[in-house]
């Protein structure tokens, strides 16, 4: 049986190529809002991290109607450290809008999340949008969508996907390259006309699979998915089961909800092909099924990409811990963390070296720090390693995760930029020219970029985009200098003084300003040479029969570089770790004291020698 009356569709893009905008365009036209209601831009991204960043973290769902016919879709993250999200939110949908941007074209995220919706054969809408820029290659465009299509081995049905012409922020679409368009309705029929509607047995016994899980204070943990087959009521008994475990668990379906634009309806049933989310099952995990009592039918659960990166989470034990934030014992850090992993299918935890201490793995470092921002805003504080990336051993050889880099930059640029790379072990796979601008794609070892991404922003004056996206494992391809810089480390605790910054800053570039407190150990700068030094930030300067105290008023002070938890991560050598409360970012040595330290380093440089 089909549902003419449904359709379910994913929107999937790069990040910042215009699909939050469009769904927002999309809501408008489908008559979620009223006339005189004041609405907001980018609505879907609801998250504060993700209007900051303007960017979708969290898969979301909505729905918008049509002549009948109800559309729900589902916004995807565009970043491929969120695939977790977007590989099993796909179960969900028979049919998926390819948005790319028609100036950029194609780019390496949106391949990996079009890759992910060919192998389930999903039927393909490609849509390019913001074509009012004033730099769009339509043409060229066209053409790159259709070799990315080849390259991804697409069926001859998907070769012959519709292409729409769209612009998102005026809220218009059309067939032909060469007209602007009045509204989406082309969009519309399109999406009627191509997406099949879902098929199924609505008269068969209950099948629902889990594709999300939303939390609720009130009615607990919350299971989203699509039903595959019959019907969910109300009150009724089901059973809960898992396609790769044994053992069944009964819950009874308390309350049932529908997407209806942004909202969720409450209803007392939804049949086959309907999005719901019901409560009730307070043990329910992403992958898990819902059947009828008397027909157990547990369905496959698309398997997710593995992480690929290490960090370690630790109670933070710095001089100042406890001081700002609301959560500090191991037990706050060890329950957030598990509490997250119900909810983020591709994130990994375990037990660390110490009591204190958790292996957090991740699909990369944006995975990672969203994370810790997340924590560090509910009012956690804690302590984070250097990023590791996780070997494996392949046939007897070990292998390390490699990523493929894709790389635009200005022709004055391409020097230093291919000379960095390089330097990196990066392997030169593809060169073109376009315009005044070069397109690189590079073949590099994942930990080799760690750090690099600041270099690289100021190699290019800003005017660089780097993307980049996992491509497998290769053999191991040998040590690398990791960082060519040092830290200036505080060697007395204190406040910082105008005194001993001004004697300190011609050192290197400081990251602290007058009147920060700080502790021995404390990373108060960075030094452009190799090897930490000792600075002492606390310097007053003494009294004399000529000179006064307020004669510092007459120093000048250079800025201070205030890091981001991204930069931070990026920075920190393997001896370091970042101190993150809800008011503070603090870069600090991972022993203290200075003379402790400096004997283990020896120590260290020791062993290696041998």
């Amino acid at each position: 049986m089909k549902r003419t009356d449904l359709r379910n569709i994913a929107i999937i893009a790069h990040v910042d190529h215009g699909k939050t905008t469009l769904v927002d365009e999309m809501l408008r036209q489908g008559g979620v809002y009223r006339e005189n209601q004041v609405t907001e831009d980018r609505v879907m991204d609801s998250n504060d991290l993700e209007r900051e960043r303007g960017i979708t973290i969290l898969a979301k769902n909505t729905a918008v109607h049509y002549k009948d016919v109800k559309i729900n879709v589902v916004d995807t993250p565009g970043h491929a450290d969120f695939g977790g999200e977007v590989e099993r939110i796909l179960k969900m949908v028979n049919g998926v809008i390819l948005l790319v941007d028609a100036a950029e074209g194609p780019m390496p995220q949106t391949r990996f999340v079009l890759e992910r919706a060919l192998a389930m054969n999903h039927r393909v809408i490609v849509v390019v949008n913001k074509i009012d820029r004033p730099d769009a290659r339509l043409e060229e465009v066209e053409e790159e969508v259709l070799e990315l299509l080849m390259d991804l081995d697409a069926t001859d049905e998907q070769l012959d996907s519709p292409m729409l012409f769209c612009s998102g922020r005026a809220g218009t679409a059309s067939l032909s390259p060469y007209e602007q368009g009045t509204d989406l309705v082309p969009l519309f029929e399109t999406i009627l006309n191509y997406i099949p509607a879902p098929e199924g047995d609505e008269e068969g016994p209950l099948q629902l699979l889990v594709s999300a899980i939303d939390y609720n204070d009130y009615v607990g943990r919350i299971g989203i998915g699509r039903i595959e087959r019959g019907v969910i009521r109300q009150n009724q008994e089901v059973a809960i089961s898992n396609y790769h475990s044994e053992g069944i668990k009964r819950a009874k379906i308390v309350s049932i909800y529908q997407f209806d634009g942004l909202a969720r309806a409450a209803v007392t049933e939804a049949k086959m092909g309907d999005i719901v989310c019901f409560s009730g099952a307070e043990d329910i995990n992403i992958g898990d099924t819902v059947t009828a009592t008397t027909a157990v039918e547990p369905l496959e659960f698309v398997k997710v990409s593995e992480p690929t990166l290490e960090m370690t989470f630790s109670v933070n034990d710095s001089p100042f811990a406890g001081k700002e934030g609301k959560f500090v014992t191991s037990r706050h850090l060890r329950d957030r963390l598990y509490r997250e992993l119900l909810k983020d299918v591709s994130l990994r935890v375990s037990d660390g070296d110490t009591t204190d201490s958790f292996k957090v793995a991740g699909r990369g470092e944006m995975h990672l720090s969203i994370l810790l921002e997340t924590m560090r805003r509910e009012g956690y504080e804690l302590c984070c390693s250097t990023p590791r990336v996780l070997y494996k051993e392949i046939d007897g050889v070990l292998c390390e995760p490699m990523e493929k880099v894709t790389i635009d930059v200005p022709e004055e640029a391409l020097g230093s930029v291919m000379e960095k790379l390089g330097a990196r072990k990066g392997e030169l796979l593809d060169m073109q020219l376009r315009g005044s601008r070069q397109k690189l794609i590079y073949s590099i070892p994942a930990r080799c970029l760690f750090g690099y991404r600041s270099e690289f922003m100021t190699d290019t004056r800003g005017e660089g985009i780097m993307n980049s996206l996992f491509d497998g494992y290769a053999p191991f391809k040998g040590e690398i200098t990791k960082r060519y810089t040092g830290s200036l480390v505080a060697s007395e605790a204190g406040e910082a003084t105008s005194y001993g910054l001004y004697n300190t800053q011609d050192r290197g570039t400081m990251f602290i300003g007058v009147q920060t407190p700080v502790y021995e150990g404390m990373v108060v700068g960075v030094s452009p040479k190799v090897g930490d030094i000792s600075v002492n930030v606390c310097k007053k300067k003494h009294l004399t029969a000529i000179r006064s105290a307020g004669a510092d008023e007459a120093l000048t002070l250079v800025t201070p570089r205030i890091m981001s938890l991204e930069e931070s991560i990026e920075f920190i050598g393997d001896d370091e770790l970042i101190e993150i409360t809800p008011k503070s970012l603090r870069i600090r040595k991972k022993i203290l004291d200075t003379p402790t330290r400096l004997k283990a380093e020896a120590a260290a440089r020791r062993m290696k020698a041998e």
